[in-house]
């Protein structure tokens, strides 16, 4: 009754539908495999909010002109502590950055070190000017004097671009400590310092900004989808291949009764 499995049409159709099957299973596996690395970063946020401190100098390689070496994957998000004097003169805003729904800009100073390098710290966000997008928002003042911050290390953004120069200070729209480098006239890390806390205390007008945590589950949803259209595809070509033999064997009784008749 399915002998007919054998014949060109149906080796090809079969041969289509096990290759789009095996197609959706790998792309199930590439979403399990993003799954784990989403969940592994939460993980890392979790346990940096608890974790005790340890000197930047620990975590990320060393500081250079243009900005240092890049760190792992495994840097990101570990809790550091740094101490030195807040560099407002070299002050630059990520604009387009967004907080609670709402689009502001985040505060980066360069934090200079007793060695003479320095850390990028991310102060904080703050809302635009009341005057409308164009105009400088009003940023609080770094402290003077020395400083203590502790806080996550952060991992430059991908196509970080240019330092833009404008009449009323520096903006940028990513976060690329290459191009952040190149523009200070010292050395720096190559990653920057999201602050949680700071000696003296931060101005209260910067909004602390929250751990960005990856969206897993979207991941593991996307597993189970790719894995059943995957079973669906073959239990399609199951029912195709029962309805043909059931239409063979009816066929075929048809004409037994025509030539018993």
């Amino acid at each position: 009754m399915y002998r007919f499995l054998a014949t060109p049409r149906w080796v090809g159709l079969g041969l289509v539908m096990a290759l789009v099957a095996a197609t959706m299973v790998g792309l199930g596996f590439w979403q399990l495999h993003r799954y784990h690395e989403r969940a592994a970063i939460n993980a890392r946020i979790d346990a940096a909010q608890t974790a005790d401190p340890v000197p930047v100098s620990k975590v990320l390689p060393p500081p250079a002109p243009g900005g240092g070496g890049a760190p792992p994957a495994t840097a990101a998000w570990s809790r550091v502590t740094i101490t030195g004097v807040y560099d407002p003169s070299r002050e630059i805003l990520a604009r387009g950055r967004t907080v609670d729904d709402k689009v502001g800009y985040e505060v980066l100073t360069p934090l200079r070190l007793v060695d003479g390098s320095a850390v990028v710290v991310d102060r904080g966000w703050i809302p635009p000017a009341e005057r409308g997008a164009s105009a400088r928002p009003d940023v609080p003042p770094a402290p003077p004097g020395q400083v203590t911050v502790v806080g996550m290390v952060h991992l430059t953004e991908s196509h970080g671009g240019t330092v833009e120069h404008h009449p009323d200070g520096r903006q940028v729209r990513r976060i690329g400590m290459a191009a952040i480098g190149a523009d200070l006239p010292y050395p720096i890390y190559g990653a920057y310092v999201q602050l949680d806390t700071q000696a003296p205390p931060a101005d209260a007008r910067l909004v602390p900004v929250p751990p960005r945590y990856e969206n897993s589950w979207q991941n593991a949803g996307y597993v189970v989808q790719w894995w059943l259209m995957a079973l669906l595809t073959l239990t399609g070509f199951v029912i195709l291949a029962r309805r043909e033999a059931r239409t063979a064997d009816g066929a075929a009784r048809d004409l037994a009764l025509s030539s018993g008749a």
